[in-house]
């Protein structure tokens, strides 16, 4: 007689598993993924497994345990999200009209990108910056978990079938010149100009488990958040609050807030609808 199948008890194990693969992990490489939203784990867990061909997460565990290679193929399904350049084109509009204006007071600007995945953030904000005579004064510091990704960022090299909807996206977002000028086309790849990004810094820094390392007049941090669970928020919620020099600014993505956050009462609105906050306090 078959055994019947119960789904409660196999949701219950997978848990399991997947709380001691997070847990060796961080033990073996110091990667924390601990408190990351539970589904988007999921998600890419069962990716990562469908592509090591493994029909269970303690399967995966011991390849990823024993096999630095299966690390960072999977350290890449966890860390790499969707990004474009000048992705949500309204955003760096308002960037341009009410952050910008604030950072000419300084004589002196630093910006965080936290998580700034495969570069294409870093590369808007650069040509942004130098489009508004900023980028001498200016220094950029590009952070993500994975340095398979920072390397990749770091050489500015991006798909040249991209280039039609990166333009669009520019144009829209204020350009005011022609994106063509910003890099050349070699082969499939669009390789941008060296000169954008000799004030940058790139750095590997993991938000669940590493501190604030300077005073930042803007913390660039969108999209990445709503892979956290609410715990996690908090803590990168208070770590940008420290990194945060007063009149400092927080960028957001759109479906993220610092509303019950711990330091909500020390933010006020630039822009709501583009989840743009300056510190006040």
């Amino acid at each position: 007689m078959a055994v019947p199948v119960d789904r409660g008890a196999e949701q219950d194990l997978e848990a399991l598993e997947i709380e001691l693969l997070l847990e060796g992990i961080f033990r073996r490489y110091g990667f924390d993924f601990r408190e990351y939203a539970p589904a988007s784990l999921r998600r890419r867990l069962r990716r990562r497994m469908d592509g090591e061909r493994v029909r269970t997460v303690s399967a995966l565990q011991a390849r990823v345990l024993h096999d630095p290679v299966v690390m960072e193929r999977l350290l890449l399904d966890l860390s790499v999200n969707v990004t474009a350049m000048f992705r949500d084109p309204s955003f760096f509009l308002a960037f341009r009209s009410k952050v910008v204006p604030l950072l000419r007071t300084y004589p002196y600007t630093r910006v965080w990108v936290a998580g700034c995945s495969t570069g294409e953030e870093v590369y808007s904000l650069a040509i942004l910056l130098a489009e508004e005579g900023l980028s001498e004064r200016t220094r950029i510091y590009a952070t993500d978990i994975n340095q398979v990704v920072l390397d990749r960022a770091r050489l500015g090299a991006f798909p040249l079938e991209k280039m039609r909807e990166y333009t669009q996206n520019y144009i829209r977002s204020g350009g005011t010149r022609a994106f063509s000028e910003y890099y050349v086309a070699r082969y499939d790849g669009a390789l941008f100009a060296r000169a954008l990004v000799d004030n940058v810094v790139w750095a590997q820094h993991n938000l669940a488990s590493d501190a604030g390392f300077n005073e930042f007049n803007v913390v660039s941090c969108r999209n990445v958040m709503i892979y956290f669970d609410k715990p996690l928020q908090e803590h990168v919620h208070t770590l940008f609050y420290e990194s945060l020099a007063v009149f400092g600014v927080l960028a957001l993505g759109q479906k993220e807030s610092i509303r019950f956050s711990p330091h909500e009462g020390a933010f006020e609105e630039l822009d709501e609808s583009e989840k743009l906050f300056r510190k006040v306090r």
